[in-house]
Formats: C-alpha cells, sequence, structure tokens
C-alpha cells in the first residue's frame, strides 16, 4: 500500500491531514517554537551537509548539481534515509522545511527519491 507523502513549509499551519510531520533540515526552523512546529520526527542528519547547503543558497541554476551532490551524500549516509523509508511505509507522512525556495529544497528532492524508489511504494 503507497501512503501519501507530501512537503510543506514548516512555518505553514499544521494540519492533522499531514500524517507524521518530519523536519528534514539540519538547523532548527527560526523563531519557531516546538509547540507551533508540531514536529513528530526531527531528521537533521538527512539534511544536506553544511558545506553542501551554504555552497548551493538555494541558487536555481546550482539545483541539477545540487541534487547530484547530496545524493552522494545519501548514500555515505545511509541510515537517516532508510528510517525515513520506514516511516513513510508506515502512515502519511509530510516533509517539513524552513527554506523561502519552495521548488529548490531538500524536501523536494528526498520526496522524488522516495517516490522513485520501488521499496516505498510497496
Amino acid at each position: 500500500m503507497r501512503h501519501e507523502l507530501k512537503i510543506k513549509r514548516v512555518y505553514e499551519k499544521p494540519d492533522k491531514s499531514d500524517g507524521r510531520r518530519i523536519l528534514v533540515d539540519r538547523l532548527w526552523p527560526r523563531g519557531l517554537t516546538k509547540e507551533k512546529a508540531k514536529v513528530d520526527l526531527w531528521l537533521k542528519d538527512i539534511a544536506p551537509s553544511t558545506e553542501l547547503r551554504k555552497w548551493f543558497g538555494h541558487d536555481p541554476k546550482k539545483w541539477r548539481s545540487f541534487r547530484g551532490r547530496y545524493q552522494t551524500e545519501l548514500k555515505q549516509h545511509a541510515g537517516p534515509l532508510k528510517l525515513l523509508k520506514s516511516k513513510a511505509k508506515e502512515g502519511p507522512v509530510t516533509l517539513v522545511y524552513g527554506a523561502r525556495d519552495q521548488e529548490h529544497n531538500e524536501a523536494v528532492f528526498l520526496k522524488q527519491l522516495l517516490q522513485r524508489t520501488d521499496s516505498f511504494s510497496k
């Protein structure tokens, strides 16, 4: 059975339909309390490294290179990705992130990656 997988800015109002809210940023979102964020799990180790995040800077021109470098990082640290996959199999999941850019961020890439893997859809 395939469960719903969504992405949402952590600053948007939480909703019951979000299911499990998993923060995929390395840094806690600025100005947000744990109560307001309603994050069920913070997977900071699945986020891009500080070096990669700073290099990328949410520059759309670097998006393709960022995805390749990020995927390489994820292969070197498979544990958090494995945990994310298992949580996604259990029920609806919303990947939450803090970036202003809603098209070029790690949550977008992680959602695409999870939807491409056979293990997620089983």
